[in-house]
């Protein structure tokens, strides 16, 4: 790859200050300098960095302001390429990270404090500095020929530039420049450390056209939100009121309080729920140890509610079944016994009394990224854990009338704990079920009755992953295919396996599915299909890897598609659309709570954000997370932390949302510290089975 050269007199302020020759030359740019190669005069108009050459060997980068009149270049086709660059500074191997801001922008740097002899290969650390590992070798060299075409070119250069200038200021290019200290004759030759530039799918398309082999793929922008100070103090608040949040019973901390506002009546917010302690649990795992991580916590509370699971769970004059996990629990002081006691909540006060059948999954999936986190197998392979475990998937295991793998519902037994219509088979239960499925073959022993129940697990697992990637997914082709439906197939070759009529399908559906994209559909039962979006259940169908990966991609790609409607001004709707009218009015029985865009009807919930985050990440599209984050960040501290937002965009804190709740405090964190550590996703995600047989048709063919 031949290399773009400029002139060596062209940064004239730099050759004033040290009042020595400077030599110039320029890092290749990747692919597009093919093109820019072959003519001169787009040979500094073409160039992202100029690397200056030290004594001995040092070699500084640094920034230039962005100057139209001087270089161009094109502008990202996507909302990244609007951000500031983020540039590398390599001085006799220090690093600096700096962001190149308009002229109307500040600058921000940040340098790491750490210095290597030799050259080194660049790596990111957790916090978003940079570190250091050195490596011999040598340094290519600058040929005697090479340095005289530069200056040879040089009055040409000038004014090449000169008149194209005025052509291309809409496009001002952002330069760095590395100077010599000492003077170079033509017939020396200098040692350079030439190094090309990568794309990195965390900072969007301003990459698209560099390499650097040495940097990781996640790159993080200095001067985004991500790292302000404002934002540090965001962070700061978010741990403390997460701390504050902690529930102790007999002095160690067993959980987090739903939420923690002096404003509004306790009702339930003043218990520990099992599926609102998961992002709080996800939190102290995430958090270093040295920086206050604890996930001493997450122990206690897997005991704890494990502990209740063995209670007698009796509502009116009806057992529940020996394995379900309570909803919540709250700590009380008996003053008679003069001792602490808990008291678990297993759905007989909850609105509907409905059991909650997510629990179980939660606590299996928590306890799963407490054993990958802290490599603490001994807490999985208790025989008391074991048998908890045993006695949920037998719940769900059981021989029954069912002719789906997947798990029949009632309304009301999730996250969404109020009548909405999610009745049946239910996306979100569907891929907690598989999640926890997959995690608790990797934690469950082989003894005794264990091996027959992992034999039924991989069973289910095979059957449930083909039933979903089969008859939920939607996409444009399918739901063209569902629109020319034939109905009244009585043959086993029936196309049209669940009798759908093409008629019920809502005019919405037809406007939203966008050309590109996809996702999987809430709900699959005899003559009905619930078109509805539903977050969570996308979301942990991902991370489990129940969705393929072209159809994880997919979700992605129709996130991006409808932002507006699925993000909004506050991410991120729970569902997508509203129920209104009559509709509203048949399926949730004039709730109050869940009016149109409020609540669990298309309200916005900020602690879905780690799960859209986790999602991101493992799809490889960190910069639709970061979009999210951003919105987030705007608002959600200064409006003391809602549980919920209304409006069709997200707009207004929800008319009934409790202030400080607990996870949305916590799942912001999640986000955070997956987004600046990306190695912490493994915590929560479960990598493509290889094991489990493909369905042999295409997602694009009917049922």
């Amino acid at each position: 790859m031949s290399t773009l050269r400029a002139p060596c007199d062209l940064l004239e302020d730099v050759k004033e200050a040290e009042a020595v020759p400077a030599l110039y030359f320029t890092l290749s740019v990747g692919d597009s300098e093919k093109e820019l190669g072959d003519s001169s005069e787009k040979e500094v108009k073409s160039a992202d960095f100029f690397i200056v050459l030290k004594h001995e060997g040092e070699c500084t980068v640094t920034p230039i302001e962005e100057q139209p009149s001087e270089t161009t270049t094109e502008k990202g086709a996507d909302d990244a390429s609007e951000k500031s660059f983020d540039f590398i500074m390599f001085e006799k191997y220090k690093i600096t990270e700096k962001s190149l801001c308009s002229q109307n922008e500040e600058e921000e740097a940040l340098e790491s404090p750490e210095e290597a002899s030799q050259t080194e290969n660049v790596k990111w650390t957790d916090n978003g500095k940079t570190s250091l590992e050195s490596k011999q070798r040598e340094s290519p060299k600058i040929s005697t020929e090479i340095f005289q075409d530069t200056v040879g070119k040089e009055e040409s250069s000038k004014l090449e530039e000169e008149n194209e200038s005025t052509d291309k200021l809409d496009k001002p290019m952002k330069t760095l420049r590395v100077q010599s200290n000492e003077n170079i004759s033509k017939s020396n030759n200098a040692n350079v450390a030439q190094m090309s530039l990568k794309p990195s799918p965390s900072v969007g398309s301003s990459l698209e056209n560099l390499e650097l082999d040495s940097l990781l793929p996640a790159v993080r922008s200095v001067d985004s939100p991500l790292g302000s100070t404002e934002n540090g103090a965001m962070l700061e608040e978010a741990w403390e009121g997460l701390q504050k949040s902690y529930v102790y019973y007999k002095g160690k901390p067993v959980g987090t309080l739903a939420a923690m506002d002096p404003t509004a009546e306790a009702l339930n917010y003043n218990q520990v729920f099992i599926r609102d302690f998961v992002p709080s649990g996800l939190a102290c795992l995430m958090r270093p140890a040295n920086a206050g991580g604890d996930p001493e916590i997450v122990k206690n509370f897997l005991l704890k509610t494990l502990h209740l699971q063995g209670w007698e769970k009796r509502i009116d004059n009806f057992t529940l079944g020996e394995g379900v996990m309570p909803a919540s629990f709250k700590v009380l002081y008996d003053s008679h016994r003069q001792k602490e006691t808990l008291v678990a909540d297993f759905g007989g006060s909850a609105i509907g009394r409905v059991a909650p059948v997510d629990s179980g999954f939660w606590w299996i999936i928590l306890l799963r990224s407490y054993t990958k986190c802290t490599h603490d197998y001994t807490l999985s392979e208790l025989p008391e854990v074991q048998r908890g475990m045993k006695l949920i998937l037998n719940l769900c295991l059981s021989d029954g009338f069912d002719t789906f793998p997947t798990l029949l519902c009632a309304d009301g037994c999730s996250m969404i704990d109020r009548r909405m219509g999610i009745y049946g088979y239910p996306i979100e239960i569907q891929a907690l079920f598989y999640f926890a499925l997959r995690s608790s073959r990797q934690m469950l022993k082989p003894e005794r009755d264990g091996k027959e129940l992992i034999e039924r697990i991989d069973k289910r697992i095979r059957a449930l992953s083909f039933h979903i990637q089969k008859y939920y997914w939607l996409d444009f082709t399918q739901l063209n295919n569902i629109y020319r439906y034939k109905t009244e197939e009585y043959s086993h070759t029936a196309v049209n396996k669940f009798n759908v009529i093409p008629e019920s399908i809502p005019d919405w559906v037809f406007d939203f599915m966008p050309l590109r994209g996809g996702y999987l559909i809430g709900n699959v039962s005899p003559a009905r299909m619930d078109f509805r979006w539903f977050l969570v259940g996308n979301c942990i169908a991902i991370l489990s890897s129940l969705a393929t990966p072209a159809q994880a991609t997919a979700i992605m790609d129709l996130i991006e598609e409808r932002w507006e409607d699925l993000i909004g001004e506050m991410p991120l709707k729970i569902v997508y659309p509203a129920l209104e009218g009559h509709e509203w009015r048949t399926v949730t029985g004039f709730d109050p709570k869940n009016t149109r865009w409020s609540y669990h009807n298309g309200g916005s919930w900020p602690v879905l954000i780690w799960l859209l985050t986790a999602a991101c990440i493992k799809t490889g599209r960190p910069q639709i997370a970061k979009r999210a984050i951003e919105l987030i960040e705007q608002r959600l501290s200064k409006d003391g932390w809602p549980e919920y937002y209304d409006g069709k965009t997200g707009r207004y804190v929800g008319k009934q949302a409790r202030k400080y709740q607990t996870w949305s405090i916590s799942g912001y964190l999640v986000a955070k510290m997956l987004i600046e550590n990306p190695a912490n996703l493994p915590i929560i995600s479960l990598e493509e089975d290889k094991k489990i047989a493909k369905p042999k048709l295409t997602r694009s063919i009917s049922f």
